[in-house]
This record gives structure tokens, C-alpha cells and sequence, in this order.
């Protein structure tokens, strides 16, 4: 099995790849070779079969090209420009977001015309593809109608997954990942950064920033749930899907007061009390147009699984990244 994942230098990235070198196979069969790739080139992790690591901007003309030139069998695209990027910066989230997801399904079409084949793509969408109308839980069949450029970029992707996969290009499936909770490490520029920072930060005795409302309701995963999605959607049997090629993944529907209360139970007042409330109307306005809950039925009926509670996703990140203690605790 020759795997090429491109974002992997990101943390989702990072996470999967670790991930698969621990389970060693993929579809029945031993992962023997890995191609890494990001803008800036990906750590070497620890494997023994053969490996290469690529600084490349999937954009750029002859990038996709260059990476599927060894015909990998899995390729997992995750690299994006996040929201608040692409909202800030028209032209580079169209470029990267769009251009580049293009590019890549189209080197994999081109390839196939010099001999067979028909790689299975994984491509990491998000629930900012649905805009208003916003019921208050979002079924299967609810349309796409983003209210940004970066659900807009994603949904453009999805529909060209669906027809590079109806053409018989390449064997896709898509999943619109939630938002990310508790992402490590230090805040990026998504829009959705403060779901994560105002538990993040108060975890290791840090002052956060939040810029909405404590009302404020959206759809949740661990990044440990996430990495799971991307590896079932590995090993899943895409004839599942018919020409409905994307998947809502399953999920939490919390607002801003259920994470700071599940902090609360979870590490304490002095944690809390590190949250600090200024309100930010740019980020207040993206958010307003983002979903709250969903029901994820196919996925869940083909496997899918997350988190039902904030204190499991605070734990996650708990033994994921704090080594298993809590230092606000240790401190008190």
C-alpha cells in the first residue's frame, strides 16, 4: 500500500500519520510506503518501510503532478487555508483551497489516460458548507448554501469529488469534519480557534480570549475522533455511497456555556476563571452563519463514530497532549 498524504505537516496530518504507521496496514494491506507533503516539509516519522517528506505548494503548476508520479493507491487530502484565512485573503484561499484541490484531481484523471488508474481519495470537508436556512439540526439531505469563501471553496471541492468519482477518475469519499476541540498546540487563524483556546489555555494556567456570546451552539470533535473518521474512511467500501459521496461526520452540539461548565468539572474554578470575555464582531459574524447540530445518520449507520459529551473531549486532549494531569490542579 503507497499512501500519499498532503497536509501532513498540519496537526490532523501529523496525528493520521502516526496512526497508520501504528496500525500497518490499510484495506488488508501493509502500508510500505508514505508520501508526505505540506507547504513546509513534514517531520520523518519513525517507519521502516520507505518513506519521502515534500515541501510543495499543491497550487503551484506541476505539484500534483510530482506527487502521485510513484501512483499512490490511498491519497488523503487534508490541506486547506482554514476559515478566517480564507475569508481575510480572497485570493489565497480560492488558490489553495479550490485551485489546488482541482489540480490534484486532475493530474490523478491524467495519469489514468497513460495507464489504469483510480486512486481512493479522502477529502477532509467541513460542516461550513451549509449556510441559511439553518434548521436546528441539519439532516443528510439539507442543501449546501455556504455563507463564506471557505465553505464555499469546500463545497466546490465535494461536487468535483462526486464527478471525478462518477467519471471513474478516481474512488472518492468526503467528510465534512466538525469542528475541531481541543486542537494542541498554539492558536492558527481559523475562525473557530477560540472553541479550542478558551479550554486550551486555562488547561495549563493560560488566560483565553472569548470573542462571542456564551450562547453561542456548534458541532464538535476530539482531534482523536477526527484521525478515526479519516482512517474509517480509509478502509471504508465506497459502493456504500452511491453518487452521495460526502458524509456529515457524527458529532457534539454544544454551546460556549456547556464547554466552560464541563472546564469547570473537569479542572476547576481556577480554570475558568482564566476565561476572558471581549467581544470580537468579525468572528461574532462568521460564526452566526455556521451550524449549530446535525443528524448524522449515514455515518453513523456506516461506522463513524465521536464523542457525546464536552468532558470526554476535554479529557482526550487531557491524555493526548498533557501527558494525563491537569497543572491548574496541581498548582491549587
Amino acid at each position: 500500500m503507497n499512501i500519499l498524504i498532503i497536509g501532513a505537516a498540519g496537526m490532523l496530518g501529523r496525528k493520521l500519520v502516526h496512526a497508520l504507521i501504528a496500525r500497518g496496514t490499510v484495506l488488508g494491506q501493509p502500508i510500505s510506503r508514505l508520501v508526505l507533503a505540506d507547504i513546509t516539509a513534514p517531520e520523518q516519522p519513525n517507519f521502516k518501510g520507505e518513506i519521502e517528506t515534500i515541501a510543495a505548494d499543491l497550487s503551484l503548476p506541476g505539484t500534483a503532478e510530482r506527487l502521485i508520479q510513484s501512483r499512490p493507491d490511498l491519497i488523503c487530502h487534508l490541506a486547506a487555508i482554514v476559515s478566517g484565512e480564507a475569508e481575510a485573503d480572497f485570493e489565497k484561499g480560492y488558490r489553495v483551497n479550490l485551485d489546488g484541490t482541482r489540480a490534484l484531481f486532475e493530474a490523478i484523471r491524467i495519469a489514468g489516460q497513460t495507464g489504469p488508474y483510480c486512486p481512493k481519495v479522502v477529502f477532509t470537508s467541513s460542516i461550513v458548507v451549509f449556510g441559511e436556512p439553518l434548521p436546528a439540526v441539519i439532516s443528510d439531505d439539507h442543501c449546501l448554501t455556504p455563507l463564506t469563501s471557505y465553505g464555499t471553496q469546500k463545497a466546490i471541492g465535494e461536487l468535483l469529488l462526486a464527478d471525478y468519482s462518477r467519471r471513474g477518475f478516481l474512488d472518492g469519499i468526503g467528510i465534512r469534519l466538525p469542528t475541531i476541540s481541543i486542537r494542541p498546540g498554539k492558536p492558527n487563524k481559523a475562525a473557530s480557534g477560540f472553541f479550542s483556546s478558551i479550554l486550551r489555555e486555562p488547561l495549563i494556567g493560560e488566560e483565553a480570549v472569548l470573542p462571542v456570546s456564551d450562547t453561542v451552539r456548534h458541532w464538535f470533535a476530539s482531534p482523536r475522533a477526527a484521525v478515526d473518521f479519516i482512517v474509517h474512511a480509509c478502509e471504508l467500501n465506497t459502493e456504500q455511497l452511491g453518487s452521495r459521496r460526502t458524509l456529515t461526520m457524527p458529532g457534539l452540539s454544544a454551546t460556549v456555556a456547556d464547554q466552560i461548565e464541563a472546564l469547570r468539572r473537569v479542572a476547576g474554578d481556577d480554570a475558568t476563571r482564566l476565561i476572558r470575555r471581549e467581544a470580537n464582531r468579525t468572528v461574532a459574524d462568521i460564526i452566526s452563519g455556521w451550524p449549530q447540530s446535525f443528524n448524522a445518520q449515514r455515518a453513523e449507520a456506516l461506522g463513524f463514530k465521536a464523542e457525546t459529551s464536552f468532558d470526554d473531549i476535554i479529557r482526550v486532549h487531557i491524555e493526548d497532549e498533557l501527558g494525563n494531569t491537569l497543572p491548574v490542579r496541581e498548582r491549587a
